[in-house]
């Protein structure tokens, strides 16, 4: 990584979560560079923070501290250098495929003939064309999770944020799902910061993976994984990495389960 742009840079991270009259820290010290091109998932035992530091990074939530900057720029709010795909699709129902990829570009007052251009080429990278007037109810959850990521990548972001993009989905659309991603990552060299819960999905996708501790949240482990894609699930150094992940993890979960017994089994999810 070294000599790399670095397009993601969070340092010190902090970030208080306010409940009545007690203070939830939900992330505490927690720093992660992410560099050009680079798709870095984030995995952890539930409550640690993940989808709270993908907020972050997207200026959909505060920090209590520390710093967030995307291509060298201080995060403040949302802004179109980031793109955000969610895992509940997120998909305005009265509008279109192609009006829904379209609808950042009509924030930004693009001419139609411009839009109608941008979001061409995004239905046929997605392979969505044909569907190109059907409205998501239509759509399958896959079909409608592709054109989330078309609407993100429509505004032509520096970096994807993606919340457990696939978490809503069955196994079998889920592993192609994964499959697409790579295929779209690899026609776009976008920078992704991936959120998931699956360790099966992290290792197939990740570049890197970050594991977190449990509670405040912060960098336990940093996994490389330098294996070829396409990444075949059951070759025996797919399932040494997946092992060595699952063993870091195996300490945070204790540690969860002992948090959620001593405060009488309430946990708050970051």
């Amino acid at each position: 990584m070294d000599g790399d742009e670095v397009n993601i840079r969070m340092e010190n991270l902090l970030k208080v979560f306010k409940e009545d009259t007690r203070e939830i820290v939900a992330l505490k010290g927690f720093s992660l560079d992410v560099v050009d091109g680079e798709l870095v998932c984030l995995l952890g035992p539930s409550g640690c923070g993940k989808t709270t530091v993908l907020r972050i990074a997207a200026g959909l939530e505060t920090k209590s501290g520390g710093h967030v900057s995307v291509s060298g720029e201080e995060v403040s709010g949302a802004g179109p250098n980031r793109g955000v795909v969610f895992q509940e699709f997120a998909l305005f129902p009265w509008r279109t495929v192609r009006k829904n990829i379209e609808f950042g570009l009509e924030i930004k007052k693009m001419s139609a003939d411009e839009r109608e251009a941008i979001s061409s080429k995004y239905i046929d990278l997605v392979n969505l064309e044909g569907f190109e007037n059907v409205h998501p109810q239509k759509l399958s959850g896959g079909m409608k999770q592709r054109v989330g990521i078309a609407r993100a990548l429509a505004n032509d972001p520096a970096v994807l944020l993606m919340d457990e993009p696939f978490g809503a989905l069955d196994a079998q659309t889920r592993n192609l799902m994964q499959k697409e991603l790579l295929r779209i990552w690899s026609a776009t060299k976008k920078t992704v910061l991936f959120v998931t819960h699956s360790v099966d999905e992290a290792v197939f996708l990740a570049d890197r993976i970050v594991v977190m501790t449990a509670r405040p949240g912060m960098v336990k482990k940093i996994i490389s994984v330098a294996l070829p894609r396409p990444r075949e699930r059951t070759s025996a150094d797919f399932i040494t990495i997946r092992s060595e992940v699952l063993q870091v993890l195996e300490a945070e979960f204790k540690k969860t389960m002992m948090r959620e017994m001593s405060d009488g089994g309430v946990e708050h999810k970051a």
